[in-house]
């Protein structure tokens, strides 16, 4: 990827509005960031500026340098994104989850194309998740949610990184998603099946190839431009399949192709 340095200015500033990396755009409660996450399409959660992409935490800082400091525990915008999390985790309106980049907010309209790509059919469970990843599906397809200590007791998985793993398995096939965090009497999230939360977008059958152009249409839509491998760092995408998805959108005129790698909006 080129570095920040070298991105154009009138590149900078498009992402400036759209990312709300200006403080008079900058995130301030739930609602904003469901706006701000409808209008990118996906961002990521906690991410600073030295990872490219949208991320609420950039959002709620409103500038475009912003980095995370080291001491975060007592960060004040830290502090807001992480609430602001948790509230939007809790009212549903917006998809998160931990998916192969990390923990990311998808907008409604765009979960069809992300499940296409990293979800899995029921049809396939059996051999592609693991002995503890299906114990824990089990129970949840039992119970529907189920607290963290609960869940780990009820799956019989008695190793707390073994569980761990298998959570992460199944977050990053959009099977299971937290609903809740509770932090009295005890920190626990409250995780159910994703179906439940999404069942439209879900049920969606979408061909690859089309949820890669519509994922690389909704990545520069909100980026003006996008660089090699940029496109593939920040969702998790090979950079062969990146470039597939942005030399769509040049085949049907959306975007053009400046460079070898690099992909802009037509007009």
């Amino acid at each position: 990827m080129r570095r920040q340095a070298e991105i154009p200015s009138d590149v900078e500033e498009f992402r400036d509005e759209r990312w709300r990396r200006e403080g008079a755009l900058a995130v301030e409660t739930a609602a904003d960031a469901e706006r701000f996450i409808e209008q990118v399409g996906f961002a990521a959660c906690l991410t600073d500026s030295r990872r490219p992409g949208p991320s609420l935490y950039v959002a709620v800082c409103g500038r475009r340098d912003a980095v995370k400091p080291r001491q975060i525990q007592k960060d004040p915008e830290t502090s807001l994104t992480w609430q602001l999390k948790d509230e939007v985790m809790r009212r549903g309106k917006v998809y998160y989850g931990k998916l192969p980049r990390g923990p990311m907010f998808i907008a409604p309209r765009m979960i069809p194309y992300f499940h296409a790509i990293w979800g899995m059919r029921r049809s396939d469970e059996a051999k592609s998740l693991s002995k503890n990843a299906r114990a824990v599906l089990r129970v949840l397809r039992n119970e529907w949610e189920m607290g963290t200590a609960d869940l780990r007791a009820e799956a019989g998985v008695k190793e707390r990184s073994a569980f761990t793993k298998a959570l992460d398995e199944l977050q990053a096939a959009m099977i299971v998603v937290p609903s809740e965090v509770v932090y009295e009497p005890k920190f626990t999230y409250i995780w159910e099946i994703a179906a439940g939360r999404f069942p439209d977008e879900l049920q969606k059958r979408i061909g690859r190839e089309v949820a890669l152009r519509e994922i690389a249409r909704c990545f520069l839509s909100a980026a003006l431009m996008t660089f090699p491998g940029e496109l593939a760092r920040i969702t998790g995408l090979s950079r062969a399949e990146a470039g597939l998805g942005n030399r769509a959108l040049v085949a049907e005129g959306f975007a053009a192709m400046p460079g070898r790698g690099m992909y802009r909006l037509s007009g």
